[in-house]
């Protein structure tokens, strides 16, 4: 059974294998083949695989040739996936919503490819969901990030020259991310306030030491699917909190946004007139930014310095924690890929009828198979 793990783009600084998981791998019979310099970004060098157990090749197409199982972080190009043999399975994080035909290549090519943020947030799926694990740490580093390029500090402080008042944060959005923030905002010292359309979320919120702000109607009390994610509220809700927070947001020190609704653009939750009306100083963080962004005028992979020196962070991202977070996404891949694996034949034996590999599987037999994204066997 070969295993196939490629290297990220210079941009991502995470791996999708580690060598405690090359040594989990390597236990239920698989030989892990691993393209050169695929973890330095993380703090893994190649030696390091080695003596795991892994073997180092010099490219991706010697990887995932003969490769029975491709691992990455994020969704392969389209030469390396042509470069994969038929009956392939390739689990990634896939942004199928933002695909632009790559569906089409995977079914193309023959392969099985599995969208691993795709798994669904039930008990026996928790050790697999890699939204969770990764957004835990990108709501911890928004906090470093914002404190970084705040001019005051967080917590409050009584000093023989006076007293130091707390900054006032605001979390806007209280998944996974945004809890991780509260919390670590809290830890800092800063009076921490939140927001979310979940009306379950209140309670969390409050478990944590923040005081929960939004406009708690009809709409707001029926306002999250089945899965636990947020549902997209109606222009005339969005009025209604847009005041609320302007209101809010004119005395927050720090901003946090982390609102995403998936297969849609992230709603925007900071407009340009909330920028301008904070004080010189302040700091935004918009950790939707690649998905459109919560915050107007922010811009992904940069510091924008608005004109009244309020900072809006589009460059806050899991990739400088790429160490915590490589660990984390490869136990997450792990966990799911161990029980698709024969151990007695030491093959994948995919149970295609099981609700992890239907709510993950993008493409099999040549066509795209997952109910949101189905089409017809390209030509």
């Amino acid at each position: 059974m070969h295993i196939a793990v490629l290297s990220e783009t210079v941009t991502d600084t995470r791996v999708a294998i580690t060598p405690e998981t090359v040594r989990k791998y390597g236990a239920l019979g698989g030989k892990v083949h691993i393209e050169g310099g695929a973890g330095d970004r993380a703090g893994i060098s190649d030696q390091d695989f080695q003596d795991a157990g892994a073997n180092m090749v010099p490219d991706a197409f010697s990887a995932v040739k003969d490769a029975d199982i491709v691992l990455a972080v994020g969704r392969p190009n389209e030469a390396v996936i042509r470069a994969c043999k038929p009956g392939a399975a390739i689990f990634a994080t896939m942004d199928p919503h933002r695909a632009n035909g790559a569906l089409d290549v995977f079914a193309s090519a023959g392969v099985n490819a599995f969208a691993m943020e795709l798994m669904p947030r039930i008990t026996r799926a928790q050790s697999m969901d890699v939204l969770s694990s990764q957004a835990n740490l990108a709501g911890y580093r928004a906090v470093i990030d914002a404190t970084a390029e705040f001019s005051r500090l967080l917590p409050m402080m009584m000093t023989a020259a006076g007293t130091i008042p707390a900054a006032q944060v605001f979390v806007m959005g209280a998944g996974v991310a945004g809890l991780q923030a509260i919390a670590t905002a809290r830890r800092l010292g800063g009076v921490v306030t939140a927001t979310d359309v979940r009306p379950a979320t209140k309670e969390q919120v409050a478990s944590l030491g923040a005081k929960f702000v939004a406009v708690e109607d009809d709409e707001f009390k029926a306002a999250e699917s089945s899965g636990g994610y947020a549902k997209e509220m109606s222009r005339e809700y969005q009025a209604k909190q847009a005041e609320l927070i302007a209101d809010h947001i004119v005395r927050q020190d720090i901003v946090i946004t982390t609102a995403l609704i998936p297969g849609r653009p992230a709603p925007r939750l900071v407009t340009q007139d909330m920028v301008d009306a904070m004080r010189p100083g302040s700091v935004l963080v918009d950790l939707a930014v690649d998905s459109g962004g919560n915050v107007e005028g922010s811009r992904s992979g940069e510091v924008v310095t608005t004109s009244r020196g309020v900072k809006i962070i589009g460059n806050s991202t899991i990739s400088k924690v790429g160490t915590t977070a490589s660990n984390l996404y490869a136990r997450n891949l792990y966990s799911f890929v161990s029980t698709l694996i024969d151990r007695d034949k030491i093959a994948l034996s995919i149970d295609w009828d099981d609700e992890l590999v239907r709510s993950t599987n993008l493409t099999r037999d040549g066509i795209i198979v997952h109910p949101t994204f189905k089409g017809e066997k390209p030509n």
